[in-house]
């Protein structure tokens, strides 16, 4: 990630990630993922809010958690195009702000999607009848708001920002495996939602915590790495960067599973053998 410094707290130096991609990894090969990723998800997710949008009514209420999420990817999109621009001044930091607080927001806009599918199957009758278009915007607003206030309380923690972005990024982790867990063990209880809506509800449940623990984690443990070693481990970072670059991409798979149709006949496939 091209001009983020990074300070050890070991060591009074800082870390360009200029020096560090020309020294551990080949600048064009992330260039070139940066390219691939943007080329194919942000017109799919321009695509994808679009299609979302018109899902949006007063009986659903999930495709607005969803919506936010991809609006969030599309900010790290937009990210990523400035940052393989050339002659792009680093030292306004309101760029590197803005894609922190997407990146926070896309984090908790997946827990409120897990959470409102567990909603679904866990209280299906409180759901039914607390759910509202106006509640899950207040909860979006607050989202993009504390999203921003922890963006600015990474900038100004000084040495201990790296444990707070650690704690920050690790809080969904617990609440994912929850909702997740709690809905398989409500699911033989639930007769109120059709079988293909549970399969669909777990099966969203399930790639949450995959995106998550696949291209979130390695984040954590560099962070958590840094603050208990007080070293950089610059291939470790470069590795955690680079999986973030592909969240976006993944969170495409989510509106995949919030579609009726074609997901429905996948996920039943296995039953039906």
């Amino acid at each position: 990630m091209e001009g983020l410094n990074i300070n050890s707290t070991s060591q009074d130096q800082s870390y360009d990630y200029n020096n560090i991609t020309s020294n551990y990894f080949e600048p064009n090969v992330i260039h070139v993922v940066t390219y691939i990723v943007v080329a194919v998800g942000l017109p799919l997710t321009l695509v994808a809010i679009y299609a979302l949008y018109s899902m949006v009514r007063s009986d659903h209420v999930a495709p607005i958690y969803l919506i936010n999420l991809l609006i969030s990817d599309l900010i790290q999109f937009c990210y990523m195009i400035v940052e393989v621009a050339p002659n792009v001044d680093w030292n306004i930091k309101i760029i590197l702000f803005i894609y922190i607080s997407a990146l926070i927001a896309s984090v908790y806009f997946m827990v409120c999607i897990s959470l409102e599918r567990y909603l679904v199957i866990a209280h299906p009758l409180w759901y039914r009848f607390r759910r509202t278009i106006k509640t899950s915007v207040v909860v979006c607003v607050l989202v993009w708001v504390l999203s921003a206030v922890c963006a600015v309380c990474v900038y100004f923690t000084d040495d201990t920002y790296i444990l707070f972005t650690a704690l920050l990024f690790l809080l969904p982790f617990p609440l994912l495996i929850f909702f997740l867990v709690g809905t398989l063990k409500a699911l033989s209880a639930t007769i109120s939602v059709p079988s293909d809506e549970k399969r669909r509800i777990v099966g969203i449940l399930v790639l949450v915590l995959l995106i998550y623990t696949l291209l979130f984690l390695p984040s954590i443990i560099w962070f958590l790495k840094e603050y208990t070693d007080g070293l950089v481990d610059f291939r470790l970072i470069l590795l955690s960067l680079t999986f973030l670059r592909f969240s976006p991409l993944a969170d495409l798979f989510l509106y995949v599973f919030m579609r009726k149709g074609f997901i429905d006949k996948l996920l039943a496939s296995p039953y039906e053998k």
